[in-house]
Formats: structure tokens, sequence, C-alpha cells
């Protein structure tokens, strides 16, 4: 068995490690056989002193894209899905690379914990945002209060009620498992002599100007005096884009920059700057000139402020163009944020007429931008390309009308549409009886935080998660009454989740995985005016357990990167993305990645030499790695779904001898 044992822990490190070590050989060229998608080979120079791979390496760019919320799937079976009307983007994977789609999120599934965790590799246990958007943080007294999960890498916990950093926890947001500052995504790139650009990604940039403006300019610089004086312009000039310069930077010694301080980074790193801001990014990719989106727009807020145009302006007019204005003047390595298809002025369902042509304004503004980027002569022979979206959602609306309507031919309109509102407090006390007072991080997938931090074997602790498991209500879509929650994690559970942090006080007392059509808020501890209600300004919700939300994509492209096309079959999630880029790259992280490489989409020549051997062993070990370890793999689910079985019956004529048995603790 020792022996075994290992094995088995040899080919984990294999799996998860020591690969990201090795230097990978060159690649052969890999354009697709589909002329209308596949580029024409071309060359382009190396982009100044960045080393990625050996030294022969073909790949001289990385393009790293993550969407909010967009889907391979389709959300109605007659409407294409938001990726098939998207083709340019398809067919450019498809062509040139492979698409997983049995590709998946970690818990909570919300945005700032799946980019997170994508960009890290590890999971919100290891980086410390296992709850997003926000969070809630216990105080000394046993209260509980609001925390941003979107706040700069070195940002201390910023506290909402306060707005800024906590009184009482000085632990850092982006915080690892030892409670430092959890490793930044750009400093293996930046150490290899590559200049990284952040466009919307989280918190990589300034994410705020009251949390993040006062950390990287200090609290009495121009630009703190700015957010002051007039704020709006102040979002446009600061948040949003940055550049994490090399030491060896040409592009950055033009401009105006600041210290890139990473105090608790393995290893160490100093002597690094950046760029922060629209303001002092746009001078030196978009030379003598304002930069303009892909229509030739100058970029503004909507509100002619000139600059950033918020993270929900991140459509792909402008998420691409400040990527293309990078790569195009020299700073080879770029992660970008989309954002939602679905989401405008209103919520979309599918096959609305609105929702139709803002997809094709999304595919157009793909179609611009890989012209552009071949013009440019970077192509998949040169670049490696990442796909994937954060999470799924779960569609709440009624049936569409004309029943059959696709989309494409005859657009869909919804007479009854919006998520389940719930007051879990009114819920809870009419239903259940529970009156316990208690704060909540509203949610599909609510964690719960009892006032006065109950231990979790405390009687009050118990009743109430009971009261969760039980609670009723009655679905306005179906008419139906029915238990809101389809799990109830406790500590030990959310533990096994990876959602419980270093910092103790972050760690919900419970978390209720409601079913996907609901939203739960505190409220109060009546129904004098409706507990349930369908809110119509919202109707796609995430952050749940349920197989359209924790399924999503991704595709790579590039030297190395096998074309298989859509690939349906290895199971993935987002902490397998960086082991796999990075290996591609040759570059390796100061710690280990909770996710693995998929070599199973790698070209033979591009796979590290510990992957070669023991093929059919390692699928086998991938596999059940996995599924043991992911927040949504087989285990995790059990568990998630396991109760304890009822007490068994005893004879009568048993009982007394077996009077001193004790009681079962579950």
């Amino acid at each position: 068995m020792r022996g075994m044992h290992t094995s088995l822990v040899n080919l984990v490190a294999r799996l998860t490690s020591t690969v990201l070590l090795v230097a990978m050989p060159a690649a052969t060229g890999v354009v697709g056989t589909r002329v209308s998608t596949a580029f024409a080979e071309q060359d382009a120079a190396r982009s100044g002193a960045c080393r990625l791979g050996s030294e022969d390496s073909q790949i001289h760019h990385l393009i790293w894209l993550q969407f909010d919320n967009v889907h391979f799937t389709r959300d109605n079976p007659n409407v294409p899905s938001d990726l098939e009307q998207m083709p340019h983007l398809l067919s450019f994977i498809e062509a040139n690379g492979t698409l997983l789609t049995n590709h998946h999120t970690p818990l909570i599934a919300h945005t700032a914990t799946d980019i997170l965790t994508t960009l890290s590799g590890v999971y919100g246990d290891r980086h410390g945002v296992s709850v997003s958007n926000s969070y809630r943080y216990f105080k000394p007294n046993g209260t509980s209060s609001p925390a941003g999960s979107f706040t700069y890498w070195t940002d201390p916990l910023f506290d909402f009620v306060v707005n800024g950093p906590s009184a009482t926890d000085k632990t850092f947001n982006m915080l690892a498992a030892d409670a430092r500052n959890a490793p930044a995504p750009w400093v293996p790139f930046t150490r290899a002599g590559c200049d990284v650009g952040a466009v919307g990604t989280a918190n990589i940039e300034l994410e705020n100007l009251t949390a993040d403006v006062p950390v990287v300019f200090g609290p009495t610089s121009p630009e703190a005096q700015e957010v002051t004086s007039n704020p709006d312009q102040a979002a446009a000039d600061f948040i949003g884009i940055s550049i994490h310069c090399a030491q060896s930077s040409t592009l950055c010694a033009a401009g105006h920059t600041r210290p890139d301080l990473l105090p608790d980074e393995p290893g160490g790193y100093q002597g690094f700057v950046a760029l922060f801001g629209h303001k002092n990014v746009a001078p030196v990719i978009s030379p003598g000139s304002p930069l303009t989106d892909l229509t030739g727009k100058v970029i503004d807020d909507g509100s002619a402020h000139v600059g950033f145009p918020g993270f929900d302006g991140m459509v792909p007019t402008n998420s691409l163009a400040y990527v293309l204005a990078m790569q195009e003047h020299g700073v080879p390595i770029t992660f970008n944020y989309v954002s939602a298809a679905h989401d405008a002025n209103r919520p979309f369902g599918p096959g609305e007429a609105d929702y139709e042509a803002r997809l094709h304004a999304f595919d157009d503004a793909f179609a611009t931008f890989f012209n552009r980027l071949q013009q440019d002569g970077i192509t998949p022979r040169n670049t490696l390309f990442m796909f994937t979206a954060d999470e799924g959602d779960h569609l709440i609306a009624g049936p569409p009308s004309p029943a059959g309507c696709d989309g494409v031919h005859t657009t869909c309109s919804y007479s009854k549409i919006g998520e389940v509102s719930g007051n879990l407090a009114g819920l809870l006390a009419t239903d259940q009886g529970i009156t316990t007072p208690f704060a909540v991080h509203s949610d599909a997938a609510p964690t719960v935080y009892i006032t006065g931090n109950p231990a979790q074997t405390a009687g009050v602790t118990r009743a109430f998660e009971r009261g969760l498991v039980n609670v009723t209500a009655v679905n306005p879509y179906s008419n139906q009454s029915e238990k809101v929650a389809n799990f109830v994690a406790d500590q030990a559970e959310m533990r096994l989740l990876h959602m419980v942090t270093a910092d103790p006080a972050r760690t919900p007392t419970v978390t209720m995985f409601a079913k996907p059509d609901y939203f739960l808020f505190a409220g109060a501890r009546n129904c004098n005016t409706p507990c349930i209600s369908i809110n119509p300004n919202f109707n796609w919700n995430h952050g749940d357990v349920a197989p359209e939300i924790n399924t999503t994509f991704m595709g790579l492209v590039g030297p190395g990167v096998r074309h298989l096309g859509v690939d349906h079959g290895v199971w993935t999630d987002h902490t397998d993305t960086r082991p796999t880029v990075l290996a591609l790259l040759g570059l390796k992280d100061d710690y280990r990645a909770d996710g693995r490489v998929i070599f199973e989409i790698l070209r033979s020549d591009a796979t590290p030499d510990g992957l070669h051997q023991d093929r059919a062993a390692l699928r086998r070990l991938a596999d059940a790695y996995k599924q043991l370890n992911a927040a949504v793999g087989q285990f995790g689910l059990d568990s998630l779904k396991w109760r304890p079985p009822p007490p068994a019956a005893v004879p009568p004529a048993t009982r007394a001898s077996n009077s001193s048995r004790p009681s079962s603790r579950r």
C-alpha cells in the first residue's frame, strides 16, 4: 500500500506542479483546415525582451479572455446559444484548437470567485474570495458587516459600511492559505520580461475609487484629490485598466508609473512598476490620439467622461479595442473581461429582439478583432488564445411567445419573466418558527451569518440549519408549494467545497443553495408584504448549484494545442486553465495550483515530459483527482446531497440490552 500511495503522490505531482517546471519544446504550425476561419501562416517579431518557453518557442503572445455569463449551451432549445450566435469566435476556436464544453466553476459560482479562480489556478480557500461578488465578515461583537470582493490585489479587507478598510479585520482581501497576500497572477510573466495588460479583469487593475486609489497612488496624491473633486472622471481615469511592467519595459519607461508592490510575493518582487488607469495607459498604447473602440468612437463612460467605460461597458467593441491597442504597441500578455450578452438596460430572455441584436454586435466585434490581429501578424501560429466564461446562468421565465420562436426567424417575447425574490427571514419565521437574528449575503446561494457567531454544533445553529432545510414557499411560476433549499452546507461541508478561507471571520455560519429560481435576502421577520414575488429586473441566477450554472466552456487555440474542435468528454474546471497555459508557455508559479495540466488536448511535442509516460493511468488519475477535489466534482455534489439515514428501528425485546449504546451525534 505504501508503494501504491507513493506512486499516486508522484502522479498527482506530475499533474499539478512539477510539469510546470518543464520548458516546452517547439511546436509546429497549428493553422486549421477551414479556410474561412483559419489564419494565414504569418510570423510576428517577439515583443521586446519577453521570454516565453524555450529559446525556439513559437508562442510570442497570450490573449486571455473571460466572458461574464456567455453560454455555449442553449437556454431555449429552439434558440441558438450565445456562442452559436457568435460564429466568428466559435469557428475560430473549432478550426484552430479545442473547445472544452465539460468545463466547470468553483463555488460559489459568481463573477469574482470564478475569475479569480481562473486567474490564480486555486480555489477560493486559497485566494481568499470564496463568496462573491461581496461577502460578510464577523466582527468581535458577533455582528457582521459587508465587504467587497472586487478590490485591487494588495488591498486589505474593505468594509462597505465604513467605506474603507475594516477597523477590526486587517487581513488582505486576496488571502492565501497561510494568511499572507495571495500570489499575484502577473508575476511569472513580468519576471520573464513581458509586460502584462489587464482590461476589466478582477483585481489585477483598480476596481473602485475609495479602496484602491489611496492604496496605489497615496491618500494625498493628485489622483486621490480627483476622486474627491470629480469622482466620475476619476473613475474613467483610474479604474479598470492597467499594465504591469517588466523591468526591461521600454513602453512603461515613457509613462506615469507607480511602484508595483507585492510585499508577500513568494521569492520576492522588487523593482517592478505598473501603469494604472486609462489616463496613464492610453497615452502609451494610443500615442498622439484618443483611444477608440472598434467602430472608431472615442471610448468614454457614456456620460462624456473620456476613459474607462465601466465594467458593464466591457462589451467587445470596447474590451477588444484595449486588447488590440496593447498587443499592437508591445504588450504581449493581455487579460480581458467581456460583460454579459444578456444584460443591457434590462435583462433579456433567449430570442428577444434586443438580445439577438446584442449578440450580432458581439459577433461583428470579434470579426473585426480577428481581422486586425491577422493584419498585425498575431496568429494561431505565434499566439496562445484562451477563451472562457466565469459561469453559466439559470433562466427564470415563463414560456416564450410565440411557441416555437427561435430568435433568428421569429423573435420571442416573455409575459412572465424575473427571479423569484424571497424574504428569507420572513419565510423562516412564518413557515418554521425560526426568529433567530441573522444577516445574509443575498443570493441564490445565500450565506448566513447568525448574530453572535455561535459554534457550529450549538443548538441555535443546528435548529437554524434544520429550518433552512425545511422552509417552503409557493413558486409563482409553478404555483406549487416546494422546499426552497436544494442543499444546505454547514462549515464542515463548506471546507470540503473550498469555501473556508484563512480568515475565520469571513466563514459563514451556514450556506443555503436554493432552487435556482430563487434569490433570497434577509428581510423582515413577517410576510405583511409578500415574502415571495417576481422581480422583473433580474432573470438570470448564478452562484447556485445547478448544471446550467456550474457547467461552462473553455477554448484554447495556439501552438501546442490539438485541433479537436468541440470536446464534450474531458472534465475540467477553472483551476485547470492556468496550469495548462503556463505549461504551454514554459513558465511556472511559486506555488502549486489546485488544477492540473489538461494534457489530453496538447500536442505530443508540447506535452511536458512528465506527462508522456503512463498516459492511461494519468487519464484515470486526472479524472479521479478532479472528481475528488473540484467543488462541483462528484464527491462535492454527493456530499451536498448526503443526509444521515433515519435511526434503525430496534426490536422491543432488545431495547433494554441496548440502552447503554450512545446516540448518534449527527
